[in-house]
């Protein structure tokens, strides 16, 4: 049984497509900071489902913490599929937004992504197959007021994921992203409410979190073989 972490996997997006790789029959091993018990209360609902699953706790920006509780996630055997789901907004408008907001975001995004990614690379090339989805937005691709943190984070996530996947591309290892527009998580429903959607959104409404998940489904298949260093958009034709 191959085995997958995702990080902010306690999360709407994050805990969909927790559910989604433990369907696709992957050992999941579901990531929280600060939402432990919820992470621990959606593997009980996997087990209980019949697909295999564990909860572990670290802050991504912990670089040795991070390290330490990845060792001993490794002891038990490669992850062979990461899928990079933490992150976090603390929106502002530039003029007004404190140090602490971008560093923080910034933090969370791009220096969680190195301290997860990196040592689970090693591993995973020696299996000589592997898969590496990393969660961004379409902020990232179009911008966003008020989120120039939060847009120049993710922004990099794309720069790396092209460049990783240069890397890893004849190692049978994909690395590529998935931009989500507005998903109906408790994030999105305090931001837009029905007019920005019916604004912003050709399709007149949000994406579900289970959407995502079967975009994530799908690139970490043997279906998805081929494709690697790709910024895949799900907006419901915003962009």
């Amino acid at each position: 049984m191959k085995r997958a972490l995702v990080t902010g996997g306690s999360g709407g997006i994050g805990s969909a497509i927790s559910r989604r790789l433990a369907t696709d029959g992957f050992h999941v091993a579901i990531h929280a900071h600060r939402g432990l018990e919820t992470a621990q209360t959606l593997v009980g609902e996997i087990l209980a489902g019949g697909g295999s699953a564990e909860a572990l706790s670290f802050d991504v920006t912990d670089g040795e913490a991070v390290r330490a509780s990845l060792e001993a996630l490794l002891e038990k055997g490669p992850i062979q599929v990461l899928v990079n789901n933490a992150g976090i907004i603390d929106d502002g408008a530039f003029p007004g937004m404190s140090e602490e907001q971008w560093r923080r975001v910034i933090d969370v995004s791009v220096n969680g992504f190195f301290n997860v990614t990196q040592p689970l690379t090693l591993p995973m090339i020696r299996t000589r197959w592997g898969r590496i989805v990393t969660i961004s937005s379409v902020a990232a691709i179009i911008g966003n007021r008020g989120q120039v943190n939060y847009a120049a984070a993710k922004g990099a996530l794309h720069s790396a994921t092209k460049s990783l996947s240069l890397e890893l591309a004849s190692r049978g290892i994909t690395v590529n992203a998935v931009a989500p527009g507005i998903i109906a998580t408790s994030v999105s429903a305090a931001s837009f409410d029905e007019q920005a959607i019916h604004r912003l959104v050709p399709m007149k409404r949000v994406g579900r979190p289970e959407e995502v998940a079967d975009l994530v489904g799908f690139l970490c298949s043997n279906q998805a073989a081929y494709i690697t260093g790709q910024i895949i958009s799900i907006n419901g034709g915003m962009i």
